[in-house]
């Protein structure tokens, strides 16, 4: 299969971004709000609706900044606000709220990956709709995987760190949660220096390996990653 133009690349991978990044923080809400917190739901933030959910930089300009750069989209919505306070388990719920975003991103992946298997399965009658089906569900399936993996990773305000958080002993997590105010710098200096992606992609792959039509995703994503022809 040969490359995509530009306009076919934004067009597959558009609608599984803002996908990802709504449905992922939309998951918080709903988790909170499940173990007593409803300041997500009070706000209007349990929803699928997206614009509730855009942050100008991290959902417009950063994912378009990433395309341009990379040919891959990444970004996040707007944080849904939990007060803490109100879970019933505060320090254990933590770590349950954190957990269902990438929950949602690995449930998506499976989604996209199915959309990848039907559009496989209509080629033969319908190839203008199968090839389509195809790229985005693969698309889908890449955004999410990543998303699922760099949340997991262990460091705050990542979604990993604040299992992490949940898990240790008062003291230490009091000490850990201290890596916050410099999270963000320490993820930046990682995907500089190639050691996110180093961590990243072995669970990123291995996330698509126990997925539906694993084989045809991983055969398609150099596709889908492959510079924009004119």
């Amino acid at each position: 299969m040969e490359g995509l133009s530009l306009i076919q690349k934004l067009a597959i991978f558009v609608l599984p971004m803002i996908f990802a990044i709504t449905v992922h923080e939309a998951a918080h809400g709903w988790m909170a709000k499940r173990l007593g917190d409803k300041t997500a739901e009070m706000l209007g933030r349990v929803t699928l609706n997206p614009i509730k959910h855009i942050d100008p930089v991290g959902t417009i300009l950063v994912p378009l900044g990433a395309y341009l750069l990379t040919g891959f989209m990444f970004g996040w919505a707007k944080p849904v606000p939990v007060n803490w306070n109100n879970l019933r388990q505060p320090k254990r719920d933590m770590g349950l709220v954190a957990l269902a975003g990438p929950g949602a991103n690995l449930l998506m992946a499976l989604i996209w990956a199915m959309m990848v298997y039907a559009g496989a399965l209509s080629l033969q009658h319908f190839e203008w709709l199968g090839v389509p089906l195809m790229l985005m569900g693969v698309a889908g399936v890449l955004i999410n995987a990543v998303l699922m993996a760099l949340n997991l990773m262990p460091i705050p305000p990542l979604d990993g760190g604040r299992v992490v958080y949940s898990l240790l002993p008062p003291k230490q997590a009091q000490i850990f949660s201290r890596l916050e105010a410099y999270g963000l710098f320490i993820v930046l200096i990682m995907l500089v220096t190639g050691v996110l992606g180093f961590l990243l992609w072995p669970l990123v792959g291995l996330t698509i390996k126990i997925l539906p039509a694993s084989d045809l995703v991983t055969q398609l994503i150099p596709v889908i990653l492959s510079p924009a022809r004119s």
